[in-house]
């Protein structure tokens, strides 16, 4: 067993047990992380859906991220993750929401924020947060996005737990 089917049964079960659903929205990982949580069987009775908003006109018309956040902050920052999370959350009705946006390479980047830098944002009825994640600099495109995955994945667990709590 892989540490994704690792993850994905421990979130599945937490978000059954907690009586929760989820749904994503992605950039960099291009429907990554759905695909993994995807990937057991019978995960159709937690996971709502997600959206791959790949460009700022669709991470606004799809999440409904504002104009003036991404002028503000650009789409590879904390707050559109944020606001990311919080658009697909409300518009599917999931419970939990993840979403991720960053550079994966082997292009783009900034001095602030490098290639391998994402944003991964959680929406809950708890909490909405991002985390920086940073990947190591000699990483592949495809390193990267696996590694988001996981994180990602993590993070969901840890909020799905969280949201169990009585």
């Amino acid at each position: 067993m892989t540490q994704h089917d690792q993850q994905i049964r421990a979130l599945c079960r937490a978000l059954l047990d907690a009586k929760k659903t989820i749904a994503t929205a992605e950039s960099c990982t291009g429907g990554g992380i759905a695909k993994a949580l995807t990937e057991l069987p019978g995960s159709s009775a937690v996971f709502l859906g997600g959206a791959v908003t790949y460009t700022d006109g669709m991470k606004k018309t799809l999440l409904g991220v504002p104009q003036e956040l991404l002028d503000a902050h650009t789409a590879v920052s904390a707050p559109c993750a944020k606001a990311m999370a919080e658009g697909i959350r409300e518009r599917t009705g999931a419970s939990l929401a993840v979403s991720a946006t960053g550079y994966a390479g082997p292009g783009g980047g900034t001095e602030k924020d490098p290639v391998g830098t994402v944003y991964i944002g959680i929406a809950s009825p708890r909490a909405c947060f991002a985390e920086r994640f940073s990947a190591p600099t000699d990483a592949t495109r495809t390193e990267i996005r696996e590694a988001v995955i996981l994180r990602a994945l993590a993070l969901l667990l840890r909020e799905a737990e969280a949201l169990s709590e009585p």
